[in-house]
């Protein structure tokens, strides 16, 4: 298995600025590792609504998480404010891989960067549903 390592600005679709908060910090002085999946979700989901694909109050089909995970390359602490790059690196038939990178405002390599996979499924059976089409065509932009 290959060493991770950090990732350029161009290996990721569109970004998202996120400002970190004061209570974002821990005690040693940078943002604390929970965090970091906060943000994963704020990117991406923050995204998916801004392209109208994703209602989070009515909306038929939602994204469960199954699987999740991070690296840590740099630290990052408030007050700084945080690109968050977003890409599609697997679209199944109900589920899909996101990637996110985060880095420092300006900073060339991931701070850090990570994965998670959500399950589409119906909101009321929370059984797999295939991707509806609208989703599908924003998410293949990320691919």
């Amino acid at each position: 298995m290959l060493k991770p390592h950090p990732e350029s600005r161009s290996a990721y679709q569109v970004f998202r600025a996120i400002g970190t908060r004061w209570m974002d910090n821990d005690a040693y002085g940078h943002v604390n590792n929970v965090v970091y999946y906060s943000w994963f979700d704020t990117a991406v989901n923050a995204y998916l609504i801004e392209q109208g694909v994703l209602d989070i109050e009515k909306g038929q089909t939602i994204g469960l998480v199954i699987e999740t995970q991070c690296n840590y390359f740099e630290p990052l602490a408030f007050p700084q404010t945080v690109d968050a790059g977003i890409r599609v690196a697997r679209l199944g038939n109900s589920s899909v891989r996101y990637e996110v990178g985060l880095f420092a405002q300006g900073a060339p390599l991931t701070a850090a960067k990570g994965h998670f996979v959500h399950v589409y499924v119906d909101r009321q059976t929370r059984r797999p549903t295939p991707l509806p089409q609208a989703l599908k065509t924003v998410l293949e932009k990320l691919l």
